[in-house]
C-alpha cells in the first residue's frame, strides 16, 4: 500500500505542479499587459510593471490552486487509466474506499496548502504589493466617495460618534483627505476636522498634517458666530481606530487573514456598520481551501470512465469546465446571499458542498454500474 500511495502522490503532485506553473505564466501575462497601461503616467515604466506583476503571484496561486488540483489530478488518473495502470492497481485490490482515502488524503494537503498560502503569504505579499503600486503610480485614489469608517464613544466620552472619510493613499503610504465629523448623542454635528494628510501609529493615535478644527460648541444654536475654526500644522487625535481597521477599509480585502476579516466584520458590527460582506468574505476565505479536497473528489470519477470513453485531453477539458462552473456558482451564491439575506456559513459553503455532493454520486454510480 505504501508503494501506491507513493506513486499516487507522485503522479498527482508533478501533474499538480506542472499545471500551477501553466496557470501563474497566463495570469502574470494577463497581469503584466494590464500593467502596460499605466505606463509613462508619473514616471512609471515597463520594468516597473513587471515587478508590480510579478507581486502578484502569490495572490494568483491562492485563487488557482483549487484548478490546479483539479485539472492536475484528473490528468494524471486520466493518464493511469488510460495506460491500463489503475485497472491493474483495481485488479490487486485497490478497492474503491482505498483510492478514495488515498486521494482524499492528498485533498487534505493541498487543503493544508492553501491555507497557509491564503492566511500568511499573501496577506503579507497582497499589503507589499499593494503598498509598492501605491508608491510606483504617485498614489491611490478611492473613488468620488473614498472610504468611511465610524467610531462610537462609550457614555464616559459623552456618548459621541465620528464618521471619518479618506479620499486616498499618497505615494509614501500616508492618507490622503482625511474628514473627520464629530457628533454627539443627540446626532447633532458638533466638531469637524479637515487635514491633508495623516498616518495612524501602533497607539491608535491619528497624526493629522495641515489640519484645520472647526467647532460649533452649542451645537449650532448660536448661530454661525459661534462657529471657532483652528489650524494646526500638526495635529494628534486619538482614536479606537487602529492601523488594522484602518487599512481593511482602504485596501482590498485579499490583503486580510481570516482572523482580521472575522475581527473587522465584529468592528462593524460594533459600530452599528453593514458587516454582511465581511461575515460573507470571512466565511469564504475559511471555507475556500476546503474547495482543493473538493476538487480531489471531483477528479477522482475520472479515473473509473475507460480509456475508450474518451482520451486524456477531453477529461482535462472537462474538468476546465466543472473548475469554471464552480467558479460561476461560487460567486453568484455569494451575491445571492446577500441579496437574500442568507446566513453568510450557507452562502459560502452551498457551492463545495453541491459539487461534493455531485462528485459522490457519480463516483458511486460509476463504482457500482461500470
Amino acid at each position: 500500500m505504501r508503494t501506491v500511495r507513493r506513486m499516487f502522490y507522485r503522479e498527482i503532485g508533478a501533474s499538480v505542479a506542472f499545471v500551477a506553473v501553466a496557470f501563474l505564466s497566463l495570469s502574470y501575462f494577463i497581469d503584466f499587459v494590464d500593467e502596460l497601461q499605466r505606463v509613462g503616467r508619473r514616471g512609471y515604466t515597463a520594468w516597473q510593471a513587471a515587478i508590480t506583476a510579478l507581486t502578484e503571484l502569490p495572490g494568483n496561486l491562492y485563487e488557482l490552486m483549487p484548478f490546479a488540483v483539479l485539472i492536475g489530478t484528473i490528468y494524471a488518473l486520466a493518464r493511469m487509466a488510460q495506460a491500463s495502470e489503475f485497472t491493474i492497481l483495481r485488479t490487486g485490490g485497490l478497492s474503491p474506499g482505498r483510492a478514495l482515502g488515498l486521494l482524499a488524503g492528498a485533498g487534505l494537503f493541498f487543503s493544508a496548502l492553501n491555507f497557509a498560502l491564503g492566511d500568511v503569504v499573501v496577506p503579507a505579499t497582497e499589503r507589499a504589493s499593494e503598498l509598492l503600486k501605491t508608491r510606483l503610480r504617485g498614489g491611490r485614489d478611492l473613488g468620488p466617495i473614498g472610504a468611511w469608517l465610524r467610531e462610537n464613544r462609550d457614555a464616559e466620552a459623552g456618548g459621541r460618534s465620528f464618521m471619518v472619510n479618506v479620499g486616498g493613499i499618497d505615494g509614501s503610504g500616508a492618507l490622503r483627505s482625511v474628514h473627520i465629523y464629530e457628533f454627539d448623542a443627540r446626532g447633532n454635528q458638533v466638531g469637524r476636522i479637515d487635514a491633508a494628510r495623516g498616518r495612524v501609529d501602533a497607539g491608535r493615535v491619528w497624526t493629522l498634517d495641515d489640519a484645520t478644527v472647526t467647532r460649533w460648541p452649542a451645537g449650532h444654536e448660536g448661530g454661525p458666530d459661534r462657529v471657532e475654526r483652528t489650524t494646526h500644522a500638526e495635529l494628534r487625535w486619538p482614536s479606537t481606530l487602529s492601523a488594522g481597521v484602518v487599512s481593511a477599509a482602504v485596501l482590498p480585502l485579499k490583503i486580510m487573514s481570516t482572523v482580521e476579516l472575522w475581527r473587522y466584520a465584529r468592528h462593524l458590527a460594533a459600530h452599528e456598520q453593514a458587516a454582511a460582506r465581511y461575515q460573507l468574505q470571512f466565511w469564504k476565505k475559511a471555507l475556500y481551501p476546503m474547495a482543493c479536497l473538493v476538487m480531489v473528489a471531483l477528479a477522482l470519477p475520472f479515473a473509473y470512465l475507460h480509456a475508450r470513453g474518451g482520451g486524456v485531453s477531453l477529461k482535462v477539458f472537462g474538468g476546465i469546465m466543472l473548475g469554471i462552473s464552480f467558479v460561476l456558482l461560487n460567486n453568484l451564491s455569494g451575491h445571492v446571499g446577500l441579496l437574500e439575506g442568507w446566513p453568510p456559513w450557507l452562502a459560502a459553503a452551498a457551492p463545495g458542498t453541491l459539487f461534493l455532493l455531485l462528485s459522490m454520486t457519480a463516483f458511486a454510480w460509476l463504482v457500482r454500474y461500470r
